[in-house]
């Protein structure tokens, strides 16, 4: 008989342990938070150090770290920048003898194994540039049918202005989309918000990382096959064979993040980073760290290098104060029917329905003013706003730095990653009774690839560091798809259970 076996240490980027053993996502991503509230706050990092119900409550720290921060650019930049460094110092690299701290681990890759090696392919489609072509149900909308879409967006709210503007930009010029002169990295290439797709057909030169997992890179493979581009995948040793040459590429992000940043380094060439890749729970903050390791080691070796980040709607944002003042005219202006039955739903359960989606506008540096807006969702959890945070506080800090920083918020999408969450799947099926988007896989890969490759080619994007902000959260509010969350009479979350109810009816009805 044998004795049961004892599970393998995990190793690469972890959350510190406990005396006992136990890894607490909740404490650390406390302390992380507070670490970044410190410069701005006191009180409110006190407060969240001191959080016995962080998991319910995160919430109204994240909402202080966007507040706190408005008034001074300097601020929100000492912000950013504790934030990361708490990060760093607070999860761990382990090995199979121990745990060494993160930036030891990145300093010497080469202790983790040799150096990755490279596998190559080259698509063998159509050689032109795809015209770029939004999916938007059923049908493929370019020239005049784009731009009618494009207003109609910005007229319902869906889009901020800015990138009503940046998407008719990309309409006017169709020569942005030849993208053979750009080398664009793809952390997390196959993900299924990622722009792949899109970039197969633009003549990219693509280098993407990804999960050494053979279904993922036969995907992979299949995309770059149907297009025009040239792919370059890590693998852990040269090719023996001449088999398929992306048999076995990949590497694990969470336990070869130093071995990437090596290997991109030896490009030698100005880079594109995009982070994109996503995982579920605890396991996000670990990967969007290794992520930030990556993009940091890089950008630190080639001051020309870019990055680029998707943003999540359902986080807390200040946005511009004509979108708050929208909100709160939507709130105001609400029938009076609606008035009375809400009245009665909120008291009838303690306050907690039809919240008012931005409640004052907050002074901020220049002149301006902002709202506030809280899309976070309880169900998505403190670790998902954690790792979307950590992308926000890179963003901020490489810009000032002197890096082309694209970081758009993109519409909430119906990826398999999301509606496998059933309270989210049936809120999506009637956010639209709330003036909501939501938008399918296709439509958002189309829309961001786009707005990516706008901010690469526009010298008058927010992205580029040389374009004057007056805050750099000004940096978000730039081109945000935010399906209309910015602009609706209600805070999200207070009405979450009402589009629920009402799309899981509809779901039953369908289905």
């Amino acid at each position: 008989m044998h004795a049961p076996s004892t599970p393998a240490r995990e190793t690469g980027i972890v959350f510190p342990a406990a005396p006992d053993g136990a890894r607490s996502t909740t404490h650390a991503g406390a302390a992380i938070v507070a670490a970044a509230l410190a410069p701005i706050d006191a009180e409110a990092a006190a407060a969240a150090r001191a959080e016995r119900h962080w998991r319910r409550r995160y919430p109204q720290h994240f909402r202080r770290l966007v507040e706190a921060a408005l008034p001074s650019a300097d601020a929100a930049l000492a912000s950013a920048r504790a934030g990361l460094d708490a990060a760093w110092h607070t999860l761990r690299w382990a090995t199979a003898g121990g745990e060494i701290a993160l930036a030891d681990a990145m300093a010497a890759p080469d202790a983790l194994g040799p150096p990755l090696a490279a596998r190559r392919v080259t698509g063998r489609g159509d050689a032109r540039p795809a015209p770029w072509v939004v999916p938007y149900r059923g049908e493929a909308l370019a020239g005049d049918a784009l731009r009618r879409r494009i207003d109609a967006w910005a007229d319902a709210g869906v889009l901020e202005p800015s990138a009503a503007q940046a998407l008719h930009r990309c309409v006017r010029h169709p020569e942005w989309f030849d993208l053979a002169d750009r080398h664009l990295v793809l952390l997390g290439a196959g993900s299924e918000a990622g722009p792949l797709r899109w970039l197969a057909r633009w003549r990219a030169n693509l280098v993407a990382v990804d999960v050494p997992r053979a279904a993922t890179w036969q995907r992979i493979a299949a995309v770059v096959d149907a297009g025009n581009a040239t792919l370059v995948a890590p693998a852990p040793v040269p090719a023996a064979t001449a088999g398929e040459p992306l048999a076995d590429a990949g590497a694990d992000l969470l336990r070869d993040a130093p071995r990437v940043a090596a290997w991109l380094r030896a490009f030698d060439r100005r880079l594109d980073v995009a982070a994109l890749a996503y995982a579920d729970g605890e396991r996000h903050v670990r990967v969007s760290l290794a992520m930030d390791a990556i993009v940091a080691g890089v950008a630190a070796a080639r001051a020309d290098t870019t990055l680029a980040w998707m943003a999540t709607p359902t986080d807390v944002f200040a946005v511009p104060e004509d979108a708050a003042r929208a909100a709160m005219a939507a709130f105001a202006e609400r029938p009076v029917a609606s008035r009375v039955a809400q009245g009665g739903l909120r008291l009838a359960a303690g306050d907690r329905f039809f919240h008012p989606n931005v409640e004052r506008l907050v002074d901020g540096p220049a002149g301006r003013r902002y709202g506030i807006v809280d899309s976070l969702v309880i169900e998505q959890g403190p670790n998902y706003a954690l790792a979307k945070r950590l992308q926000q506080w890179r963003a901020v800090v490489a810009r000032a730095a002197g890096h082309r920083v694209a970081l758009h918020v993109a519409p909430s999408t119906t990826t398999a990653s999301v509606v496998q969450n059933p309270a989210l799947a049936a809120g999506f099926a009637g956010a639209d009774a709330f003036g909501i988007e939501v938008f399918a896989p296709e439509t958002t890969n189309a829309v961001m690839a786009a707005m990516w490759v706008h901010d690469l080619r526009c010298d008058d994007a927010a992205a580029n560091p040389s374009v004057p902000l007056a805050h750099p959260f000004e940096l978000f509010m730039a081109g945000a798809i935010h399906g209309g969350l910015w602009r609706g009479a209600y805070l999200p979350r207070s009405a979450l259970p009402f589009a629920a109810a009402l799309g899981w009816v509809r779901q039953r009805v369908r289905g």
